[in-house]
C-alpha cells in the first residue's frame, strides 16, 4: 500500500530506487548528496541488495557497468565534481547499451566550487559530458514528490532504451523536506533481459557486452543504432509543464528549484497586471523543443532563468529559432534567484516589448 511520509529529497530518491527494484548501489561520498549512499547502506541489505562504497568515483561507475551488464537494477549518485570523474564510465555504459540510474545533486563550480545549489552542470548532463556520440535521458524534478516519481520511472525508461538515465537535481532539492506519497514496491527481473550476461549454462548462445568496434563501418553502424534509439526517446519521452502560457506576454522557462521560484514570480507579476507564463522542462534530454516553439508563436518574449551564467538558454534559443526575443536571467556561485527579482525582470521585458 502506498505510504505518505515526510522525506528529505536525497533520502526520498534512495527509497524510491529501492521500491523501483534497485538492488545495487556503488558510490563515493561528496556533499550535498551524502544522504543517498548513507540511506542505501542501511536500506539495501534489508531487501537483499548490495551497497558498496568504492575507493573512488571512477571505481564506482565501473562497478555500475558490471552490475548493469549482469542485468541488475543499479544506480550511483554524486555531486558535480564527482560526476565529472564518472564521465568516462558513463560513456562506456552508453556505448555498451546498458541501463542504469545516475543521480547528480548539483553544486556550484567550476572546480571544487561550493556546496550550495547550482544548475551549471546542464551542458555536462545534456550534451554528453563524456567522449563520443551518445545521449542520456535526463530528468529535472522540481519537488521531492517528483524526485520519487521520476526515480521510479527512470529504471523502466533506462531498460526500455538501454541507456543511462540521469536525475539532475541540486543541493536545495536534496536537502529540503516535503511530504511525499511513496508507491508500493515493484517486482522486477531485469536479469532475465535478452542482453544480460547471466551465464550460458542453460545452453543459450553466449552474450557479449562491449563498446569497442575497431572496424570503422561497425562503429559507424553502432553509433547509428544508438542515435536511432534516442530518436525513439525523443518521440515518446519528452515531458514538460506549461502554466498560463495562452495569454502570456512574457513566458519564463526554468527547471528544477529555479522553476519553483519562477512560479512565485509569475504569480507576483500577474497580481501586478503583467501577463507572465511558465514552461518547465521535466526532461531536458530529450528537450521539449516543440513545446517552447509553440509558445514562442504567441508570446512577445521569453525569459530563461537558471542558476548558471547561461546553459539551457541555448536550447531555448534553438527552439524559438528567432520567432520571439529570448532573454536570460542567471545567478551563480550557489545563489538562488528571488521571485521579486525575476518578476521585476519580466515586467521590464513586457514593458519594452509592448512599447515596440
Amino acid at each position: 500500500m502506498a505510504e505518505r511520509k515526510l522525506f528529505k529529497g536525497n533520502e526520498a530518491v534512495a527509497e524510491a530506487a529501492v521500491r523501483a527494484g534497485c538492488r545495487f548501489f556503488f558510490g563515493y561520498p561528496i556533499t550535498p548528496q551524502n544522504e543517498i549512499p548513507e540511506y542505501m547502506s542501511r536500506r539495501l541489505p534489508e531487501v537483499g541488495g548490495v551497497f558498496l562504497q568504492a575507493e573512488s568515483e571512477i571505481a564506482a561507475i565501473n562497478m555500475v557497468y558490471g552490475a548493469a551488464g549482469a542485468g541488475g537494477r543499479v544506480m550511483t549518485s554524486s555531486s558535480s565534481p564527482g560526476i565529472s570523474l564518472k564521465q568516462e564510465g558513463i560513456s562506456y555504459i552508453a556505448g555498451a547499451e546498458l541501463p542504469c540510474l545516475i543521480v547528480n545533486m548539483v553544486r556550484g563550480g567550476p572546480g571544487l566550487g561550493g556546496i550550495q545549489a547550482a544548475q551549471s552542470d546542464y551542458f555536462q548532463a545534456v550534451k554528453g559530458g563524456g567522449h563520443g556520440d551518445y545521449h542520456c535521458i535526463v530528468y529535472t524534478p522540481s519537488s521531492v514528490q517528483e524526485m520519487v516519481d521520476l526515480t521510479m520511472q527512470a529504471f523502466d525508461v533506462a531498460e526500455r532504451y538501454r541507456m543511462p538515465v540521469m536525475i539532475l537535481g541540486d543541493a536545495v532539492l536534496g536537502q529540503m523536506m516535503e511530504p511525499v506519497v511513496l508507491p508500493d514496491p515493484r517486482p522486477t527481473d531485469a536479469a532475465s533481459a535478452g542482453w544480460a550476461t547471466t551465464g550460458a549454462r542453460d545452453g543459450r548462445a553466449p552474450r557479449l557486452i562491449n563498446s569497442i568496434y575497431l572496424k570503422p563501418d561497425e562503429l559507424f553502424q553502432h553509433n547509428l543504432k544508438l542515435q536511432a534509439r534516442f530518436e525513439q526517446a525523443k518521440a515518446a519521452e519528452v515531458r514538460y509543464e506549461a502554466v498560463n502560457t495562452d495569454d502570456a506576454d512574457v513566458v519564463l522557462v526554468a527547471y528544477g528549484t529555479t522553476s519553483r521560484v519562477c512560479r512565485s514570480a509569475m504569480d507576483r507579476a500577474r497580481a501586478a497586471g503583467v501577463r507572465v507564463g511558465l514552461v518547465r522542462p521535466i526532461t531536458v534530454s530529450p528537450f521539449p523543443y516543440q513545446a517552447i516553439a509553440d509558445v514562442a508563436r504567441t508570446a512577445r518574449a521569453l525569459l530563461t532563468v537558471e542558476m548558471s551564467l547561461g546553459q539551457m538558454v541555448e536550447d531555448v534559443r534553438l527552439a524559438v529559432c528567432g520567432a520571439a526575443p529570448v532573454h536570460f536571467y542567471g545567478t551563480t556561485g550557489g545563489i538562488v534567484p528571488t521571485a521579486s527579482a525575476i518578476a521585476e525582470e519580466a515586467r521590464k521585458i513586457a514593458m519594452a516589448e509592448v512599447g515596440k
